[in-house]
């Protein structure tokens, strides 16, 4: 048996777009048939230009161009990449809803799909009688899903709606239900869209606990997903796509700092995140570590975040600005609020305000966090709220030998530890700062 579970060879898919169809009359053909030998006149006087027009430049457009891998058996693979960079389509080439314009997908294995909710689900029928329905179409056999029904409907947890028709469903329990017969499908390929975001934190844990043990049993999963968290924790590799071509393949973590890094075009304000609790402030501007955008790289040396806040107030309030870090799992993981540690704030007079603070970082494993912002007088109210203001990247601390550590594989933060080995605080006024190493 073959090592390669699927090869890709400059797989190519074109679409044509803003075509609709159009029901003509006798007449209009009639009309057309005049006036079709004055529209050839400019073509008769030079003025080609107007004349010709390239249909593939403006009504048409490569899904994907000149695709090309291989993967091999038992390889979990993260496919990586904005909205319209060919992800979707490239996993409806393999699992053959749709066929490529060029090239060629070899799949050696059996194939199991979930690429939207509820795909292949007939709403009158009831969830018993989809599941039948769903899995026949999958390939398992009566007897197969017989064995497997109980088994499907527990990992779902329909069982109170097992008889009830489908589309009485909510969205989530069609992707439980969905999830749940293509996971028991036990496939040699199992190909997974972006649908996990439909169903709630436990579930999802679920589902990517289902991934790991297929992939444990030796069988290959292709997932998509703009969760980094789920798909650093799951997959060993990545393949990032952009424009519909493959812009790098390799480790997961690699493609991911790709995706991120060079992701600036999606990119966004702070501002955009903004949430006010009261009328009375108007936040012109927020910046961090000199910039107002939402995402932030923090190297293996920062050591501040120095947070820059711009507003009006109408009367006379008293303000300080709190800062909280939360990991991707909504976790806190560390509190700066310079008004509880004073127990005082500053009164401001109405009109313009200036809150400069500058909050010391912990030791940060490498991985991806939030930055929740709030203007409030602390121990009274809150004024405005920013979640999820910034999302910081870490490039992550080193050991003495290169390794760095990764938040995923990790319990959190890193503690400073002093020669004598007592553990200290690693926002410590007196703790490590520059290049001091771990």
């Amino acid at each position: 048996m073959t090592e390669v579970a699927i090869r890709v060879e400059n797989l190519s898919k074109q679409y044509r777009i803003g075509q609709r169809k159009v029901y003509r009359t006798l007449r209009d053909t009639l009309t057309d048939a005049i006036f079709a030998p004055f529209r050839r006149l400019p073509s008769l006087f030079g003025n080609s230009q107007s004349a010709i027009r390239n249909p593939q430049s403006d009504d048409t457009i490569w899904a994907l161009k000149d695709v090309s891998f291989e993967i091999k058996r038992g390889d979990i693979v993260g496919i990586i990449g904005r909205n319209g960079s060919g992800k979707s389509t490239l996993l409806k080439i393999l699992s053959g809803i749709t066929e490529p314009r060029e090239g060629t997908a070899e799949i050696h294995g059996r194939v199991g799909s979930l690429l939207e909710v509820g795909t292949g689900f007939h709403a009158e029928l009831t969830g018993r009688e989809n599941i039948y329905l769903n899995a026949a179409i999958l390939g398992m056999k009566k007897a197969e899903i017989a064995r497997k029904f109980d088994e499907i409907v527990a990992f779902a947890e329909v069982e109170k709606f097992i008889d009830t028709p489908v589309k009485h469903y909510s969205s989530g329990m069609h992707v439980r239900l969905a999830f749940a017969v293509a996971a028991h499908l036990e496939p040699e390929i199992l190909l997974v869209d972006e649908v996990l975001a439909v169903g709630d934190i436990a579930f999802q844990k679920k589902c990517l606990g289902k991934m790991e043990n297929v992939a444990k049993e030796g069988r290959t999963v292709l997932f998509v997903s703009h969760n980094t968290a789920a798909l650093r924790q799951l997959c060993q590799t990545g393949i990032l796509l952009h424009s519909g071509a493959v812009r790098s393949r390799g480790a997961i973590l690699d493609c991911l700092d790709e995706y991120l890094q060079n992701g600036s075009d999606l990119l966004g304000s702070i501002l955009a995140h903004i949430r006010y609790i009261n009328s009375a402030v108007k936040i012109e501007s927020v910046i961090v570590n000199g910039s107002s955008r939402d995402q932030l790289s923090l190297s293996a040396h920062s050591r501040m975040l120095k947070i820059e806040m711009v507003g009006r107030v109408s009367r006379p309030m008293r303000l300080e600005l709190e800062a909280r870090i939360y990991d991707l799992y909504e976790a806190p993981l560390a509190f700066f609020s310079p008004g509880h540690e004073r127990g005082f704030t500053d009164l401001h007079p109405e009109g313009c305000f200036r809150l400069v603070r500058c909050m010391e970082l912990p030791r940060m494993m490498r991985g991806d966090y939030y930055l929740h912002l709030y203007l409030t007088d602390p121990g009274t109210t809150g004024w405005v709220e920013i979640p999820r203001a910034v999302r910081l990247i870490a490039e992550g601390a080193r050991t003495a030998t290169g390794h760095v550590f990764d938040y995923y594989k990790g319990a959190g933060w890193i503690l400073r530890y002093d020669l004598t080995g007592r553990a200290g605080r690693s926002n410590d006024q007196e703790g490590v700062r520059g290049d001091d190493e771990l």
